[in-house]
């Protein structure tokens, strides 16, 4: 087998793809410029979009080209969802999240040497396309028969799907037609739920131009329950540290499932396979010590945000169990935690509340009466100063970064206020 594609096996990346000896063979032979498309649906990329990020890595460390696609066309669609028709999104909007996305994206791959990366917008060469020359030109070459067939499309015909949504499969075919006669790409990669869509662009090429390309789709990945990865109580994991903070992201992957750490490393980490081999082995002998998921959420949380990002976001969950300085944390590491504990906003006047108040606000305990018990009991924190006297009142240099504060009752139960003033 190709070397590339090898690697590709072992790390979980393939679940499809088309002729896999004509595709080992066309990376035998020389540079492959591929592409893989991001639509701006949203404000920002998310855990899902990672994947194909990952894989585009993997394919330039190999010397192959890759272009990132954002649809500022197809955003203005939307791939038809298997539930319901998608809401349009204002155009003005689109245009500004495809710039967002734009930045995200370029973070992840190379820009110089002989497999540069690019940066590609299908607006470019969608925007001026006539009804005509679509339907001439690009719809000719597909059967409703087969559009028809395609398991989301199946699922809506019976509660209805707009022909714009169903003219999505259309565009993103163009797409690859486009970019192989532009730039040679050759081969599209995307999710497994995109197969459709993916092949229908291979299709394409051999329809319009009698050209040769290649679809490879990765699985889509999901936590142990079989939920889709990538999802919170609170929703996406988003790449956007504005709408997922370093700390959360860090402290999602911290969390994973024993059953699917190992899935997450050979995908997200760029670790060798002795290395992840020999980490997972550690791991299977002593689960307790979540040296798998430590590994995990350290190198994930490095390359989507920064290894000075990930110290912070170490060091602030050490803090709260007492093996940090709170005070050592800045104003946004302190929101983040705040967020991520549920924390609660409390109104004061000019003189702060007494501490069992606090810890009722806060959530750590049920009434006034158990606050002072476990302040009693020895049991009751205060940014992880022990709590001796039931009648103590709060002061202003209590307040961490000057609003915050962090409860705990016993080793396990926290909670967080942001003081309003």
């Amino acid at each position: 087998m190709n070397a590339l594609l090898d690697e590709l096996t072992w790390r979980g990346f393939i679940a499809h793809s088309t002729d896999p000896d004509a595709l080992g063979a066309a990376l035998d032979a020389g540079q492959v410029s591929s592409y893989v498309g991001f639509d701006p649906t949203a404000p920002s990329i998310h855990m899902g979009n990672l994947v194909q990020l990952m894989l585009s890595r993997r394919l330039q460390a190999h010397g192959h080209r890759p272009f990132l696609l954002v649809g500022g066309s197809t955003g203005l669609i939307g791939d038809p969802k298997q539930s319901s028709e998608r809401n349009l999104n204002p155009k003005d909007l689109v245009h500004e999240w495809v710039e967002r996305i734009r930045s995200q994206v370029s973070k992840f791959v190379d820009f110089d040497g002989p497999a540069a990366a690019t940066v590609v917008n299908n607006y470019d060469w969608t925007s001026e396309l006539s009804t005509l020359d679509f339907l001439r030109d690009i719809g000719k070459h597909f059967s409703i028969n087969r559009m028809l067939d395609r398991e989301v499309v199946k699922a809506r015909l019976e509660t209805g799907i707009s022909y714009t949504e169903f003219s999505y499969m259309l565009l993103q075919s163009l797409d690859f037609l486009e970019l192989y006669r532009r730039y040679g790409v050759t081969m599209q990669t995307g999710g497994s739920d995109q197969w459709g869509n993916l092949t229908s662009g291979v299709e394409l090429i051999r329809r319009a131009d009698g050209g040769k390309a290649h679809a490879l789709a990765t699985p889509l990945l999901t936590k142990a329950d079989g939920t889709k990865f990538g999802k919170t109580e609170s929703g996406t994991v988003w790449l956007d540290p504005a709408m997922t903070s370093p700390y959360a992201f860090h402290q999602f992957f911290l969390n994973a499932e024993d059953a699917m750490v190992g899935t997450y490393l050979r995908i997200f980490s760029e670790r060798s396979k002795e290395e992840l081999d020999g980490l997972l082995r550690e791991h299977v002998e002593a689960p307790h010590r979540r040296l798998a998921q430590r590994a995990l959420a350290d190198d994930i949380t490095d390359l989507v945000h920064s290894p000075q990002e990930r110290a912070s976001a170490t060091a602030a969950a050490s803090a709260l169990f007492g093996g940090g300085e709170l005070r050592d944390l800045d104003a946004s590491v302190l929101a983040a935690v705040n967020a991520e504990l549920g924390g609660r906003e409390l109104s004061v006047g000019s003189e702060l509340v007494p501490i069992v108040d606090a810890m009722l606000a806060a959530g750590v305990v049920t009434s006034k009466g158990a606050a002072r018990r476990a302040i009693d009991e020895g049991g009751a924190y205060l940014n992880n100063q022990k709590v001796t006297d039931p009648e103590q009142r709060l002061t202003s240099a209590d307040l961490l970064a000057g609003e915050y504060l962090v409860i705990r009752r016993g080793k396990k139960t926290v909670g967080a206020l942001k003081i309003l003033r």
